[in-house]
């Protein structure tokens, strides 16, 4: 499978906004539409979609939602999708969604985490087409720490052109801010110090492989489904795979994890790595415990407190790019190419 890229947005350019999972309740329409006057900014024009209800888990009935979603992706107008957030619910797309109408159509970058990674990672393992884990949309008007890169600035980077991300040593220990008191905020409480840790071992760490993965607790129930299958992926490539678990126990997440291995979405990493995590310990098994008794077995390295799960900041990762990490006791960093 070739991996194909949509190519770089320019001023101008359409960008879809849709609720693939959940929707945006009333008190949090402000914040949503001070993340579209961000992107505006950069001079995109957006559009924003009907499936947007936020009154229950699900902002419309599954067959409307991927119905939407279909149409942004396959509309040669729309030259990005992003959803307000994630959700609970987006596996009830995967029966729905067009991926070969998708496939046929000219790419289009799609965003997001969390829920999303259940329709990010599909799209890309089915399609060849890239897609892009990183913050969603009511995340976007936070500026970015030193070390990382917006989303908005790899969809538009040249194809090709390699940029480097480097942790900021700085995150969030805990809480959320509130959009309904503040919905213009736009600065991170970063008031934790740390940066990635190797789990499996000691030495240095330099590997490379086509980056691929998503939230644990919603990607899960997709493995050994055509939906989670990596065995023809990139070719015979090693893999660069990314997991965080948002809130699960220790006991759950080593259940997703082990359930995945067995199911043969790790058989060709060359790596994992695993996101900062509030997800609580169990009495007898810590998260890192959990990851290791799961994922020890497959003797590649295992690094640990990566930006790319549900604690802030965001370190976006695209799905299908060329990786390069390196970790040692001077520099930790993670190289994407698109190509």
């Amino acid at each position: 499978m070739t991996i194909r890229y949509p190519r770089p947005l320019r001023p101008g350019d359409r960008v879809g906004v849709t609720s693939p999972s959940a929707g945006v309740a009333e008190p949090l329409r402000a914040r949503l539409d001070v993340a579209v006057e961000e992107i505006e900014r950069r001079g995109y024009e957006m559009v924003v979609g009907r499936c947007m209800d936020g009154s229950t888990h699900v902002s419309a009935p599954a067959a409307a939602r991927a119905a939407e979603l279909t149409g942004m992706l396959t509309d040669p107008a729309v030259r990005a999708v992003v959803p307000p957030w994630g959700g609970e619910l987006a596996i009830d797309l995967m029966p729905h969604l067009d991926f070969e109408a998708i496939g046929r159509a000219e790419p289009t970058w799609l965003v997001g985490y969390s829920d999303m990674s259940t329709v990010l990672a599909p799209l890309t393992l089915l399609t060849g087409v890239a897609t892009v884990h990183a913050n969603n949309l009511m995340d976007t008007p936070y500026r970015v720490p030193e070390g990382l890169v917006s989303w908005l600035d790899i969809v538009a980077a040249p194809q090709g052109e390699p940029f480097t991300q480097t942790p900021p040593g700085r995150h969030r220990t805990g809480g959320w801010d509130d959009w309904t008191l503040e919905p213009g905020i736009g600065e991170f409480t970063l008031d934790g110090a740390g940066g990635w840790r190797r789990l499996d071992g000691e030495g240095d760490v330099e590997v490379e492989g086509r980056l691929i993965g998503g939230c644990i607790e919603t990607v899960a129930p997709l493995a050994g489904s055509r939906y989670l299958d990596t065995r023809r992926f990139a070719g015979a490539e090693p893999l660069l795979v990314y997991v965080e678990a948002c809130e699960d126990n220790a006991l759950i997440i080593a259940r997703h994890l082990h359930g995945m291995r067995l199911a043969g979405f790790f058989d060709r990493a060359a790596a994992v790595l695993v996101g900062r995590t509030h997800a609580p310990d169990a009495p007898t098994l810590t998260q890192d415990a959990a990851v290791l008794d799961a994922l020890g077995p497959l003797g590649v390295p295992i690094l640990a407190d990566v930006e790319c799960g549900h604690v802030a900041p965001y370190l976006p990762l695209v799905n299908g790019a060329r990786g390069r990490v390196v970790h040692t006791a001077a520099r930790s960093e993670i190289t994407q190419t698109l190509d």
